[in-house]
C-alpha cells in the first residue's frame, strides 16, 4: 500500500473508504490532486471493488476549497506570460486541465463512487463531489457551493456543467451567479445530495450506505453506471440502445440467471436479494 500524505486509505475489499486531509486548512493542493490521480490509477485494475467513499479526515469539514493561493499564483503568471507574448496559447485551453481529468477517471472506474460530505464543503470541494456518482452529507448546520463568482472567477472544475445537468440550468445560474452556500437541507431538497446522514455517527453511516449498494450485483451497477453516464447527453434514441447494450451484459451473466431462478423459488421475494452472493461473473 502506498504511503500518501494526503490520503488515508481503508481497504475492506468490496468496499475502499479514502480519507482526504490536508490540515489545517482542509483545501485541496496540486499535491493532493496528483495523490488522488494516482490513487484512483491504483484501482483501475481492481475487481474486487464495488464502492468507493471518500470522505473529510478533519472535523467539521470535508474539502474546503481548491487552494486559493496556487490559483491566485497561476492567474498571476497567465497573465504576465500574455502579457511577454501578446497573444495567448489556444492549443493548451483546449485539453482538460488536471481536475477534470481526475473527475473522469471517477466516471469512468467501474465501482460506485460516493462523496462522503462530513462538514462543510464549497468551490473545488462542491465540484469534486459533483463528480461522483453519489453524495451523501452530515446532518450538523453545513453549507456546500460554488462561491467563486465572489472572486472573480467562475466554477473551473466542472461545477458549471455537472450542477446543471443535476438541478437544471436556471437553478444552478440562480446558485452559481449568486454565488451561494446552503444548508445541507436545502441541497437535499435541491437534489445535490441523496442523502443526510447523521452527523454523530457519520462514518458509520457511511460505511453502512457503502454496504447496502455493494450486495448489489457487481455487473449491474456496473452497467447502470456506465449507461446513465454515457447515455445522459445522447438523443433518446441513442441513449435507449446503450441501454438495451448495457441490459445484455447483465443477461448474460450468470449472477442474474441464478438470482431470477432464486426468486422464482423463492416463497418471500423481499427478502431473497439481500441474501444472495455474488460471484461477478
Amino acid at each position: 500500500m502506498v504511503n500518501y500524505k494526503h490520503l488515508k486509505i481503508e481497504d475492506n475489499g468490496e468496499i475502499i473508504i479514502c480519507y482526504i486531509s490536508n490540515p489545517p486548512t482542509h483545501t485541496l493542493t496540486a499535491q493532493g490532486l496528483m495523490e488522488i490521480h494516482d490513487f484512483l490509477d491504483s484501482l483501475a485494475s481492481n475487481k474486487k471493488l464495488r464502492v468507493l467513499a471518500f470522505t473529510g479526515a478533519g472535523e467539521d469539514v470535508f474539502i474546503r476549497h481548491y487552494e486559493v493561493g496556487e490559483l491566485a499564483d497561476s492567474a498571476e503568471k497567465n497573465i504576465n506570460k500574455d502579457k511577454e507574448t501578446n497573444k495567448t496559447d489556444n492549443n493548451s485551453k483546449k485539453e482538460l486541465h488536471g481536475f477534470h481529468k481526475m473527475l473522469l477517471k471517477i466516471r469512468d472506474l467501474d465501482a460506485i463512487v460516493i462523496a462522503g460530505i462530513n462538514g462543510n464543503t464549497a468551490g473545488g470541494g462542491c465540484e469534486f463531489s459533483l463528480g461522483c456518482d453519489l453524495r451523501v452529507m452530515s446532518s450538523g448546520d453545513y453549507f456546500i457551493g460554488l462561491p467563486e463568482t465572489g472572486v472573480g472567477i467562475l466554477p473551473g472544475g466542472g461545477g458549471t456543467q455537472r450542477l446543471a445537468r443535476l438541478i437544471g440550468t436556471s437553478r444552478a445560474l440562480d446558485l452559481i451567479l449568486h454565488g451561494k452556500l446552503i444548508l445541507n437541507t436545502k441541497a437535499f431538497e435541491y437534489g445535490i445530495i441523496n442523502e443526510i446522514l447523521p452527523k454523530d455517527s457519520f462514518i458509520e453511516s457511511l460505511k453502512e450506505y457503502c454496504q447496502v449498494l455493494a450486495k448489489r450485483a457487481p455487473i449491474a451497477l456496473r452497467e447502470v453506471k456506465k449507461a446513465i453516464h454515457k447515455g445522459i447527453d445522447l438523443p433518446l434514441e441513442e441513449a435507449l440502445l446503450v441501454e438495451q447494450e448495457a441490459f445484455n451484459e447483465t443477461m448474460n451473466s450468470k449472477d442474474a440467471a441464478r438470482a431470477m431462478r432464486t426468486m422464482l423459488n423463492a416463497k418471500e421475494e423481499i427478502d431473497v436479494i439481500s441474501k444472495l452472493e455474488w460471484s461477478g461473473e
